[in-house]
């Protein structure tokens, strides 16, 4: 099942994707793709559902993030052994992990603005998985059980405010810097998160190509370490980390300009399509 949040910014309503890649609306069904809603009784009802029943959207909406009310976003960094032999370091021996402002979170086609006095804005595709039962302490073993779904996200970083500052709180906040959708898929159409491709193409070419198999830290693990470190809410966030080819790493260096296209795309996940703009004063 594909859930996601259309209209306009701020004014999101529930859908999903129907077998014909249609926009079904949910509006009257339940009142957000948020974390009350995600839980096992709630997706199950949801399943249960005959989309052809649902009103048809009409036209192209505008797609919002496809989870609302986001209570924290959680990164890790590092997490692809090939992007950390890119990077010319070891893979961390556990989990590097930062939080995003939730107010960075943007809809999966939005424009993606680069901050005022920034010039040095790069691009992430990675896996987000969105919590759907609130857990503590789980085991890696039963650490999927508690999520929602799967989506794409770009994890967008300031790469001259995290080297000025020593703080990646700084280069990963600004607003847009976190594009997720276009749809939360649920887990039963994806199988093992762990063969998924994903890749990135800047303007038409291909910038970065990875699979989620070379994560140094698998979903499971992931899941099991942060809910040891913090309660996982329903509809919390955690990105996953991002396979070789960023801005940063390039050579020559090449970061995001004004007017520049982004694709991204993982593995039964969709794809997001961003134009960078500049900020507005």
């Amino acid at each position: 099942m594909k859930l996601l949040r259309h209209g306009p910014q701020g004014q999101e309503k529930p859908g999903l994707l129907d077998a014909r890649g249609r926009i079904r609306d949910l509006s009257d069904v339940v009142p957000d793709i948020a974390g009350p809603f995600l839980n096992a009784r709630w997706v199950a009802h949801l399943r249960s559902l005959d989309p052809e029943t649902l009103p048809l959207v009409a036209g192209k909406p505008r797609l919002g993030p496809c989870i609302g009310s986001v209570s924290k976003v959680i990164g890790v960094g590092l997490n692809y052994a090939d992007h950390a032999a890119e990077a010319g370091v070891e893979p961390p021996l556990k989990p590097t992990l930062f939080m995003k402002a939730p107010s960075s979170i943007s809809g999966p086609d939005d424009d993606l603005v680069i901050p005022l006095g920034s010039d040095s804005t790069d691009w992430e595709v990675e896996l987000a998985l969105v919590i759907g039962e609130a857990v503590r302490h789980v085991t890696a073993a039963r650490a999927l059980d508690h999520l929602a779904g799967y989506c794409v996200a770009n994890d967008v970083t300031e790469r001259a405010w995290v080297a000025s500052s020593g703080q990646l709180l700084n280069g990963k906040c600004a607003d847009s810097f976190t594009p997720l959708g276009p749809w939360l898929v649920t887990p039963d159409e994806i199988g093992t998160p762990q063969d998924l491709d994903l890749t990135l193409k800047l303007n038409g070419t291909q910038r970065q190509s990875g699979n989620t198999r070379t994560m140094v830290f698998p979903v499971a693990e992931l899941v099991s370490h942060i809910s040891r470190c913090m309660t996982l809410l329903p509809g919390d966030v955690i990105l996953t980390g991002t396979p070789p080819g960023t801005g940063m790493r390039s050579k020559p260096q090449r970061y995001l300009q004004v007017g520049d296209d982004l694709d991204l795309e993982i593995t039964g996940l969709g794809q997001q399509r961003h134009r960078v703009a500049a900020a507005s004063v």
